[in-house]
């Protein structure tokens, strides 16, 4: 989408200056005429907090902090980044998102046409997620000090639903659906980051997962759901196995990896079950839903499967089948493969 000008003066303030965080007249015009202007027009961010209506006692809350570099990437940017998590965190918890909170902690020096480009995409994600930021935060520290743009979001939702969704929920012998295919975004990331050229230019899959999970939610009984960002499939389903005390088998054939991100993780040594996504995510339900589950999230990505099933063993786990029937044990890594991806 095209970019408007932006609405800070800049052949007076090409740049954030700290005096953009000192609460004095840069810091009033950068509020006012960039955040207010773009996020809420007629709300309270003149106040220290926002006033909101509650249609349902059943909250959901959840918060993150977006570090990600380069703050541009391919398929998405940090603005854009941090919406889509911040309700995809809520969608994990079969909420819908209502309210966000955004604070931006910016570097000394950062050019102010970057931040407005961010700051467009976050309201373009926003409109998109059907979400309103009412309330947020300013800060500016020293050039070197930053990275060039931190946000720190915080998200409020309402659960629509009655069930318990998590992995204390979860039974042996429920199935597991993954709704799309895996590592778009930390091969998308690594590429920008280190200039790296593959044959075809791979697009994070950073998206709002609200709409399929409240159609999912509608249709089938939900034990639990996952997104798979740090980490990857591999350390969430670890997670929820180690949280449930149960094993889970999963079958290889049946997870998707594109071929541009499968040759990508062989040139570079990864394993595109441990590499992060954006807007991706498992969900763990009942068996007798499986065929109902997989139709609703197939209408959203052609790519969802069923990957697997829970059972119950004396030791938890996570196994995978090859399709020549050997198995290989998936563990949580011990380091971090692909460090500032969100």
């Amino acid at each position: 989408m095209p970019l408007s000008t932006c609405p800070i003066p800049l052949q007076r303030y090409p740049h954030v200056l700290l005096a953009h965080g000192g609460g004095g007249r840069l810091m009033h015009q950068l509020i006012e005429e960039m955040f207010i202007a773009t996020f809420q027009p007629d709300a309270a961010w003149q106040h220290d907090a926002a006033n909101l209506d509650s249609p349902s006692d059943r909250l959901a809350f959840t918060t993150d902090s977006y570090v990600v570099t380069p703050l541009f990437f391919p398929g998405g940017d940090i603005g854009s980044l941090a919406i889509h998590g911040t309700v995809n965190d809520l969608a994990m918890a079969g909420a819908r998102p209502l309210y966000l909170s955004l604070s931006f902690i910016l570097e000394e020096g950062l050019p102010m046409e970057v931040l407005w480009r961010v700051v467009q995409s976050i309201q373009a994600a926003a409109k998109q997620s059907h979400v309103r930021i009412v309330t947020g935060d300013t800060k500016v520290v020293d050039r070197g000090k930053g990275d060039g743009l931190f946000i720190n979001t915080a998200g409020i939702g309402i659960r629509e639903h009655d069930s318990l969704i998590g992995p204390s929920a979860v039974q042996p012998g429920d199935t597991i659906l993954l709704s799309g295919d895996l590592g778009r975004h930390g091969i998308a990331i690594l590429s920008a980051r280190e200039g790296l050229a593959f044959e075809t230019a791979i697009k994070s899959d950073s998206m709002p997962l609200v709409a399929p999970v409240l159609d999912l939610l509608q249709h089938v009984p939900v034990h639990c759901l996952r997104d798979l960002t740090r980490g990857g499939l591999a350390s969430a389903l670890n997670e929820i196995a180690m949280s449930a005390n149960l094993s889970i088998q999963l079958e290889a054939s049946k997870i998707a990896v594109s071929a541009e991100v499968q040759g990508a993780c062989e040139l570079i040594g990864l394993d595109p079950l441990y590499v992060a996504n954006e807007g991706r995510f498992v969900a763990i339900i009942p068996a007798s839903a499986t065929a109902t589950a997989l139709d609703c999230l197939q209408r959203y990505d052609p790519a969802a499967q069923v990957i697997g099933l829970v059972t119950e063993t004396q030791a938890t786990r996570v196994i995978l089948q090859s399709p020549l029937g050997s198995q290989r044990m998936l563990d949580l890594l011990s380091g971090e493969q692909l460090p500032r991806i969100c």
